[in-house]
């Protein structure tokens, strides 16, 4: 496949991740310091790892993350540089990169029909992971009172990632099993 056509699918890809978010977004969400459910906005940079391999899903999920951060940067309540530095890596750049490793876990699973699914689930599940470490380190102050700083992260970001990771998985499985979108 050239070189072109992944380059032009990849951007579309990322366009239509960044539409799906915003048709979210209409939608108003009660999180005060970010985060939302989406109609499945991470699918299709899922897919593009899953597509065209590691590479190019790195590339679309750095892509998706600085749309990400321009759209909806929050900044950390405690304004140091460190701060400043966290929230953009753990908040943006690393946890949507982790959704460009889905090609790397759909190949190691056996690029089987059910892989697609394992990559879907993992991948998000890591973005939550970075969520999570960014409300411990970083947003825990608006932890409530007597309320640990990792409960408060939890459930917060569990709030809408959880419901995140089931929609990525589930449409990520069922556009796999129908075959709209073939590995090449």
């Amino acid at each position: 496949m050239s070189t072109t056509k992944k380059l032009t699918t990849s951007a579309l890809l990322v366009a239509l991740a960044t539409v799906l978010m915003w048709v979210s977004k209409l939608i108003p969400a009660p999180w005060l310091q970010g985060g939302s459910v989406t109609i499945a906005s991470m699918v299709p940079i899922i897919f593009v790892g899953i597509l065209y391999g590691t590479k190019w899903g790195l590339c679309s999920s750095l892509a998706y993350a600085i749309i990400q951060m321009m759209f909806g940067f929050y900044p950390p309540p405690t304004q140091t540089f460190l701060n400043f530095v966290l929230v953009i890596l753990l908040d943006y750049i690393i946890a949507f990169g982790v959704l460009g490793l889905s090609g790397l876990i759909y190949k190691l699973c056996g690029q089987k029909a059910y892989s697609a699914g394992i990559a879907a689930f993992t991948v998000t599940l890591a973005r939550y992971v970075c969520h999570i470490l960014s409300g411990i380190l970083i947003w825990g102050v608006y932890a409530e009172e007597g309320q640990t700083v990792f409960a408060y992260s939890l459930i917060y970001n569990g709030s809408y990632m959880i419901p995140e990771i089931i929609i990525s998985t589930i449409v990520t499985v069922l556009i796999f099993k129908s075959r709209i979108i073939k590995k090449r």
